[in-house]
């Protein structure tokens, strides 16, 4: 009998336990199905569409070199004996840079220049007598070539005392030096490098269909690997009137002026040469375009949301930390649309945009990726 009492009790047991779990289920379930769920939106960052200017630029790379630059020679043999500037020295044309040994070209000149006056005095007392007819034409001419010859090794030997001092044929910096004292030079031997920094020459080689586009004058930027931080100014100095058969490039000559001394012949360098500018042109940045095959596209915040919207207009412009009170907020959620846009122009930043949106449009710029035309969204700050 008590056997037969716990089995009822048991099964008595089970089926409360049934009915109290499906009903709490029950509950629960139907507490979740009353209640809505709320999709908070995309979160996206967002700008304006402003107006501004944008310019077209062509860019290429090449290295830097100098405009004048010339390799110093020896114009007659000797041996060093002073040196007067080092490399890094800036140096005005016909500065003296180093001397050689002249005591021979000293003395050279002394003995020409007696057997000169020499030949001088001989020649004023034969035109007296030849003028009297006391000699003859051909004595007198010939005494007159000795005069000339001497005198022409005069100026030889005085020119090569010249020399011995070698000189500076630009101005420009010394970028190196080949001597030291005491070293033996030769007729026409290396001795010094001098380079004009001023101006520095970057030489383009550009596809010819870009040669209707430049033109001399037209404004340049320079940047270089060892100076990235900072920006030069340059102009296109020369363009080659013949395109290369081989390459199908002409030549274009840049020029920029380094009062830093920043750059250097050799340094390799980015160009960038502004041929063309758009004024009072829309503008989004690059990041708020989405290029899918050959076509281009926006995301544009539409007014689905009014306070919030113009709170996020407000925030591009500036923000007020005078008050800690929370901006009020509507219940509709910001619904994106997918819009088409024709692109011009485009610079580091930003795009021109020439058809699709208008001026003062939102648009999404970080998010792009996980939308779809119609989404919800939610603005967050940068």
């Amino acid at each position: 009998m008590s056997i037969k009492t716990n089995k009822t009790g048991l099964i008595v047991l089970i089926i409360l336990t049934f009915l109290t779990v499906y009903g709490c289920r029950g509950r629960t379930g139907s507490e979740n199905t009353g209640e809505k769920e709320e999709n908070p939106g995309i979160p996206v960052e967002v700008t304006k569409v402003i107006k501004g200017s944008i310019s077209a630029v062509y860019s290429g790379t090449t290295t830097l070199e100098a405009e004048g630059e010339a390799v110093v020679v020896a114009k007659v043999s000797g041996v060093v004996k002073k040196i007067f500037v080092e490399e890094g020295d800036r140096v005005k044309a016909g500065q003296a840079l180093a001397k050689l040994e002249d005591e021979q070209f000293i003395y050279r000149l002394a003995q020409v220049e007696a057997k000169l006056k020499e030949l001088a005095n001989e020649l004023q007392r034969n035109k007296e007598l030849f003028k009297i007819k006391l000699i003859s034409a051909e004595a007198y001419d010939r005494i007159k070539f000795e005069y000339q010859t001497q005198k022409s090794t005069y100026d030889l030997t005085k020119l090569n005392l010249n020399y011995s001092e070698i000189r500076a044929p630009i101005s420009g910096i010394v970028s190196e030096r080949f001597i030291k004292v005491g070293n033996m030079v030769t007729v026409n031997q290396s001795i010094f490098r001098v380079t004009d920094f001023d101006p520095l020459l970057a030489v383009l080689h550009v596809p010819e269909k870009e040669l209707s586009k430049l033109r001399v004058g037209f404004p340049a930027e320079l940047t270089a690997d060892a100076s990235l931080e900072q920006t030069f100014s340059a102009r296109i100095l020369r363009i080659s009137p013949v395109v290369s058969s081989e390459t199908g490039t002409f030549k274009v000559t840049v020029g920029v002026t380094d009062k830093t001394r920043k750059l250097k012949p050799g340094m390799f360098t980015r160009i960038n040469i502004v041929y063309d500018v758009h004024e009072n042109t829309l503008l989004v940045p690059k990041d708020a375009i989405l290029t899918e095959d050959i076509e281009s596209s926006v995301f544009i915040v539409r007014e689905e949301n009014e306070s919030e919207l113009e709170e996020v207009e407000k925030s591009e412009v500036t923000k007020d930390s005078t008050t800690d009170s929370e901006p009020e907020k509507s219940t509709k959620s910001l619904i994106v649309s997918k819009q088409k846009v024709t692109t011009g122009y485009i610079n580091s930043t930003h795009v021109e945009i020439l058809s699709g949106v208008k001026f003062g449009d939102i648009v999404v710029t970080t998010g792009l990726s996980s939308l779809r035309d119609g989404a919800k969204v939610k603005v967050v700050e940068k």
